[in-house]
């Protein structure tokens, strides 16, 4: 039993360092948080979308998206322009060098997972879902705010 125990340590200690190796090789190359890149992925594949939008697609918090949001204009990324419409409206669109980012980035480790586990059959992704969430619980993480975003510490990095 100890065995299937130090197994399942074993497997989880890769999990979290598949994760962990992903942001660093994200941050080396591009300088970018996982959080991060995958709001500009939302913002360049909508070509202009609202902070709240970027909050429901990414799954999290409205002030999170704003905060990303942020540092992605401080580096030129994204811009900002309210709406001729309304003026209450402010619309996010990814700039040229926010494009040449993603064509520069590496994968993040949420996309690899997220293709090859949608490819698994109902029952076996049923399966996972039920293994996690369970593991989430015999680890007391049941109370943790969490988004669905494949990174290591905070979403929002200050």
């Amino acid at each position: 039993m100890e065995n299937r125990t130090q197994t399942s340590l074993i497997a989880l200690r890769r999990i979290l360092r598949a994760t962990e190796l992903n942001a660093r090789t994200l941050a080396r190359a591009t300088g970018l948080t996982t959080p991060q890149l995958i709001v500009l992925e939302i913002v360049a594949a909508a070509g202009r979308i609202t902070s709240k939008d970027i909050a429901t697609k990414a799954g999290v918090g409205q002030a999170t998206a704003t905060s990303l949001v942020d540092k992605l204009e401080a580096r030129g990324l994204v811009t900002r322009t309210r709406s001729e419409k309304d003026r209450r409206v402010v619309w996010v669109a990814a700039t040229e060098s926010g494009h040449e980012m993603l064509e520069a980035a590496p994968d993040p480790l949420q996309r690899t997972f997220s293709q090859q586990f949608q490819a698994l059959p109902d029952w076996e992704q049923a399966m996972i879902v039920a293994a996690l969430e369970k593991v989430g619980a015999m680890l007391n993480a049941g109370a943790i705010d969490a988004s669905p975003l494949l990174d290591v510490g905070p979403v929002d990095r200050r």
